[in-house]
């Protein structure tokens, strides 16, 4: 099982050579979600959220019912078919997924294992941190998803778009102390 994080741009090219098993577009209410030839809609999740950590200008920020739509459409996602997501840029929104759904298909991984495989990954990840701190309170990670997105920092800013990447989303288990 692989992720493939790209933006809007690169998405049909994308979907074509990897056809995917879900897709998740995330992209800004206003604008034009794209459809995916040869692709079912209930495997396609369009989220109308915008991009930014808190409310402003009439923009509202993603929400905890958001993030826990996101995994509910994540959790059947299983088979040996690659999952794809996108948004605008693949920088911010669609890394901040990838890592949540790392996260929900390994719940004994340490989080900053993946939050380090996704910098490994992509030199300019920025997962958005609205969308991690609520992912972490619905996958019960007690804080610590947000503490392993704060410690890979921001991401180098890319001229235009991100390039597309591929991230496993196979962990091994981690070992915490008892308690």
């Amino acid at each position: 099982m692989t992720i493939w994080i790209t933006s809007l741009r690169h998405a049909p090219e994308v979907a074509t050579r990897i056809r995917p098993a879900r897709i998740v577009s995330l992209l800004s209410p206003y604008d034009v979600f794209p459809t995916f030839e040869d692709h079912p809609d209930e495997h396609h999740l369009c989220m109308p959220v915008h991009d930014i950590l808190q409310d402003r200008d009439g923009a509202t920020a993603p929400t905890l019912k958001d993030v826990e739509r996101i995994v509910e459409f994540l959790e059947p996602w299983s088979g040996p078919e690659p999952l794809l997501i996108h948004c605008w840029a693949g920088v911010s929104r669609s890394t901040a997924t990838a890592f949540i759904a790392a996260c929900l298909h390994n719940p004994d991984a340490d989080e900053l294992t993946i939050a380090q495989a996704l910098r490994s990954a992509s030199t300019s990840a920025t997962p958005n941190r609205t969308i991690v701190a609520h992912a972490d309170a619905v996958l019960s990670r007690k804080g610590r998803m947000s503490a392993a997105v704060a410690a890979i920092g921001y991401g180098e800013i890319p001229d235009e778009v991100a390039t597309p990447f591929m991230l496993e989303s196979r962990f091994a288990p981690a070992r915490r102390p008892p308690g």
